[in-house]
């Protein structure tokens, strides 16, 4: 089967670049969107020159300018935004909506893939304010995608590696410590990790299979679906040592919230859902639900554990 040209959006990104990578490794013809209004960011520039060099076609557009959009949209089969999470959230929605907006009058996409990669929306009705503003916001632009008769796959990844394991599940923090750790609750409620370059290479999977199509999927590793207290002591095996553990409760986590930024309460309530409520790992995936299961479709892909991933910090 001949392979998708592939666009994506925000291919200079934590997440957007492993897409890039993991594209041009399957072979797709891969297009990156260049914005003129990035400027003088050389570390950016000479990000999109590394792109070229391995293969991929730079595309000039601008979100200020429909038509350069849908020029750039005529040019692929597959579209995939990687916007980062801090432009999905309040006004900064209106850069997915004018991506929607330009694939439907190119006409020509037979599937996007908007920017979502964590916590699956639909499923976070019950989310508390701010932090449910994100969910809100991915669901406004699932409802424009779907109005417009867009072809669709959502990626429902969970938590990115780096963020979550680097801190031993603590938000603020990306190092492990070796000394002292703090609990969320008794630290046994389930979580998902998946390292980003597995996200990536799963989502690439994705976009030319008929499985996929209009379909949720969820990136859930197995031997990734753990506790912060059983990733702690993956750590505490790792470096030979028990660290000192304390534990706050949700109600003190919620009240921690006092006082702090806008972005900090976001930040905060996505923890509290994932870590004191396990919103991530506790429902089993229903196909007649239109949710279906990476690890399950790909099984040739051998993703990273959390075990292998945690051996970084040593």
């Amino acid at each position: 089967m001949e392979k998708s040209k592939v666009l994506i959006v925000g291919g200079t990104g934590y997440l957007g670049k492993r897409l890039v990578k993991a594209s041009l490794i399957e072979g797709h013809e891969t297009h990156v969107l260049y914005r003129p209004e990035i400027g003088v960011d050389i570390e950016k520039v000479q990000l999109l020159l590394s792109f070229k060099e391995q293969g991929a076609k730079l595309v000039t557009a601008s979100f200020h300018d429909h038509q350069s959009l849908v020029n750039a949209v005529k040019q692929v089969d597959v579209v995939i935004s990687a916007i980062s999470g801090v432009h999905i959230r309040s006004h900064q929605i209106l850069l997915q909506l004018k991506l929607v907006d330009a694939i439907k009058e190119a006409g020509n996409i037979k599937r996007f893939l908007p920017s979502e990669f964590g916590t699956d929306p639909a499923r976070m009705e019950h989310a508390l304010e701010p932090g449910r503003v994100t969910f809100d916001d991915k669901m406004v632009v699932r409802k424009a995608i779907e109005d417009a008769n867009i072809p669709h796959t959502y990626i429902s990844a969970n938590f990115f590696a780096g963020y979550f394991l680097g801190g031993l599940c603590q938000l603020g923090t990306i190092i492990p410590s070796r000394d002292s750790v703090i609990l969320y609750g008794d630290g046994n409620v389930k979580a998902i990790t998946v390292d980003e370059d597995d996200k990536a290479k799963y989502t690439i999977k994705s976009i030319d299979d008929p499985r996929t199509s209009n379909k949720t999927v969820y990136i859930r590793p197995p031997e990734n679906i753990l506790s912060q207290l059983e990733i702690v002591q993956i750590w505490e095996h790792l470096i030979g040592k028990e660290l000192n553990k304390s534990s706050i409760s949700a109600e003190q986590f919620l009240s921690s919230m006092k006082g702090q930024s806008y972005a900090a309460q976001v930040g905060m309530v996505h923890y509290y859902h994932v870590c004191f409520e396990g919103c991530l790992a506790n429902f089993e995936i229903k196909e007649e639900e239109d949710g279906v299961e990476a690890c399950k479709l790909y099984p040739e892909v051998k993703y990273t554990t959390v075990y292998e991933y945690m051996k970084r910090y040593l």
